[in-house]
């Protein structure tokens, strides 16, 4: 939620926040991941707060400098604020996030319930992000950060990461 009272301010704040990407998957910005909680002007500065992905993401500290970065290069002084109530959720990645995730080669989230199937029963629901089959297995319960899994698609033969329910 991004709050001013001028419109042309709301949207610069907006693409300001839009060109920050997510450090560890570079296609996705923090708007599109939904870490921004949200985004004020108080007194002339922007106090922007983020919810971390998981607890102890170490990410987090280089968001809030790139913020604080493009911020202070669109003109802005600001503060960032770490949120930890609620808790992030993948629910909160925007279509066109899960869009970027599977253009990039990382599997978008399921539902919780799909998400526990897919790695504890290993039930293929999990679509190849290459050639689009669900003749996937689990190859390991973490990729190549916390909140991923490794797969390989018996199709093409490729592996790829899963972003994993949270």
């Amino acid at each position: 939620m991004i709050e001013t009272t001028d419109q042309n301010i709301e949207q610069v704040l907006i693409s300001v926040l839009e060109k920050v990407s997510d450090p560890e998957i570079p296609v996705l910005s923090i708007m599109d991941m939904g870490v921004v909680r949200s985004a004020l002007i108080i007194n002339g500065n922007v106090k922007v707060q983020i919810t971390p992905t998981y607890s102890g993401c170490p990410a987090m500290d280089v968001i809030g400098d790139d913020i604080k970065k493009a911020l202070k290069d669109a003109g802005y002084e600001s503060k960032v604020d770490l949120i930890l109530h609620p808790a992030w959720t993948t629910d909160w990645i925007t279509p066109r996030g899960r869009k970027a995730l599977e253009d990039y080669g990382i599997a978008p989230p399921l539902n919780p319930t799909a998400d526990k199937e897919v790695l504890l029963e290993e039930k293929r629901m999990v679509s190849c992000p290459n050639c689009k089959s669900t003749k996937t297995v689990v190859v390991s319960q973490f990729g190549s950060t916390a909140c991923k899994a490794l797969f390989k698609c018996e199709d093409c033969k490729e592996p790829f990461d899963y972003f994993k329910c949270l």
